[in-house]
């Protein structure tokens, strides 16, 4: 007589204490392991909708049931695969920002059809909807491994590569490189050792090698739901998408191509220009050197990416003659330094950093991403204020000699021509030092609490700006404002959630592939004013 394995107890629960116990499992790994424990269990478990659903549901909280349902049977993916999909990708769930354009570089992965979106939020006027602009995607292949990436292009032009490296469980940086093939005797990490001109001509030609345009009926189809009823068009385009990545073998190319190429010529062997082609001036140099001494943004002594090794690209490509080489997306964890929030970056890598958006916590409630202008009576998103500049701040909690402290970091700003960059601490509040001021405006709305701190004000410019004292009110129908004692400006907050305004916003066109991944050409103006009537003109409040 066959010993009883304990299938049986497990085939006889009822639907919702099954999803339950799958719920606890914590991992896709646990259930495959819990299918595998016995040959009765392994069908059932593989096939099971509730248990697949209520796993993904537990750990991925941001995308519905409704959803994955809807992934499955518009795909071939079994759900399996769909969960080890959604548990790679969601670690890419957060943030993303570069140092430039001073004005804005926030993009923001969002929930696509089998695939996880990145796009950029466009500064703007404060609106009902937010604009943006794609970036790439990341889809799966069909054992769910997130292998394939499309960077968005100028013209609606969609470049195909392929994501190489495995997702680390907390990456901090998303590299945009050239990779070799898997079967190449090439590290990829010789990318890095590139001078910035190579590794700039390089992604421009590869990308121009792996250009596709979706047919002329998919051309306006959304890149991600905005209600159920576009799956189906998601679905075609998904089909649409990888049908011409396999055509082109996802733009992957011989390296004896790019080394009969212009792309090696020239610049390589200059060391005397800079990463936009042109002679650098000696201010540069002095420049540079001043901010290798002060540790902002890039420290030589770490050498993290090798720029003071330049290797030749006809070096590397010579020992490389009959291998591939492609597009290629790395998510790596390196430790970041930061200031209030902001994470000091390379001024000359493809790279996007990590914000980290934390969420309320007790004692620290007011952590996450918060929405406001300037003025009072408050013109917050969710309502329609021509000419009222959109700001977007991170805030987050610090300790400091004098206690627990908040900081409000601006991480968008939706004026014409920016006052303050990216990464400012609009206000400092002290959490532990109540306020005395009165709140300056009449209003309905009582008063939670007030702390004192600081505000940005113009200092000594643009980048080493000066504060002055002010408080920060609590309001009661769940409002944050800072107030500046002297002038009495008032900044108001709202909380926000980027993927509901994200998907009622309009999408505006992309920047050229490589550029569109950073942008890293300094712009203190809106490089995508006159794209659409809701990005702002206005100049700064203050």
């Amino acid at each position: 007589m066959a010993m009883a394995d304990g299938a049986d107890l497990f085939l006889s629960l009822p639907d919702d204490a099954f999803s339950l116990i799958a719920a606890h499992l914590g991992h896709p790994r646990h259930l495959l392991a819990l299918s595998l424990s016995s040959r009765r269990l392994y069908q059932p478990l593989l096939s099971s909708p509730s248990a697949w659903l209520s796993l993904a549901s537990s750990n991925t909280s941001s995308i519905s049931p409704s959803h994955l349902h809807s992934w499955h049977s518009l795909s071939s993916l079994s759900y399996p695969s769909l969960c080890r999909f959604l548990f790679t990708v969601s670690r890419l769930l957060s943030l993303w920002a570069h140092q430039n354009p001073e004005l804005g570089n926030l993009v923001f992965p969002i929930w696509g059809f089998v695939s996880l979106v990145f796009v950029r939020i466009i500064p703007q006027e404060v609106s009902k909807d937010l604009a943006f602009s794609p970036v790439m995607e990341i889809h799966c292949d069909v054992d769910g491994a997130p292998s394939l990436f499309f960077l968005h292009g100028e013209a609606g032009t969609i470049h195909a590569g392929s994501i190489f490296s495995v997702i680390p469980s907390d990456p901090t940086v998303l590299l945009l490189e050239a990779d070799f093939s898997p079967n190449s005797s090439l590290n990829p990490s010789l990318f890095s050792k590139l001078a910035f001109g190579d590794r700039r001509r390089l992604l421009d030609f590869l990308s121009s090698k792996s250009a596709m345009k979706l047919p002329s009926d998919l051309e306006s189809a959304p890149i991600f739901p905005r209600s159920d009823d576009d799956f189906g068009i998601l679905s075609r385009r998904r089909e649409a998408l990888l049908s011409m990545y396999k055509a082109i073998r996802g733009g992957i190319i011989n390296c004896a191509i790019v080394e009969s190429s212009q792309c090696c010529s020239s610049l390589s062997h200059n060391r005397s220009f800079d990463g936009d082609g042109k002679r650098k001036k000696l201010s540069s140099y002095v420049k540079d050197g001043i901010k290798q001494l002060i540790g902002r943004s890039i420290s030589s002594s770490t050498n993290t990416n090798g720029e003071n090794k330049h290797l030749p690209l006809h070096e590397l490509l010579k020992t490389g003659s009959g291998d591939f080489i492609g597009l290629s997306i790395r998510a790596i964890h390196t430790r970041l330094t930061s200031y209030r929030a902001w994470p000091n970056m390379h001024e000359n890598r493809f790279a996007l950093y990590k914000l980290h958006l934390n969420g309320p916590e007790p004692n620290r409630e007011f952590s996450g991403l918060w929405g406001g202008s300037f003025g009072w009576p408050p013109s917050l998103p969710g309502q329609d204020k021509p000419g009222k500049a959109l700001f977007l701040l991170l805030l987050s909690y610090e300790e400091s000699d004098t206690g627990l402290i908040l900081v409000g970091t601006k991480v968008l700003e939706g004026t014409h021509y920016v006052l303050h960059p990216n990464g400012s601490s609009m206000f400092i509040a002290h959490m532990e030092e109540p306020s005395t001021d009165v709140f300056p405006w009449e209003m309905e709305i009582s008063v939670n609490c007030s702390f004192t701190g600081e505000g940005i004000s113009s200092g000594y410019g643009f980048r080493y700006p000066g504060s002055k004292p002010g408080s920060l009110f609590s309001l009661r129908n769940g409002l944050l404002a800072f107030v500046w004692r002297e002038s009495k400006a008032v900044l108001a907050l709202e909380r926000i959630d980027l993927s509901e305004m994200v998907a009622k916003g309009e999408q505006v066109p992309a920047l050229p592939a490589v550029s569109n991944f950073t942008y890293l050409t300094k712009s203190y103006s809106n490089v995508f004013m006159g794209f659409q009537s809701n990005l702002s003109g206005t100049s700064s409040p203050r």
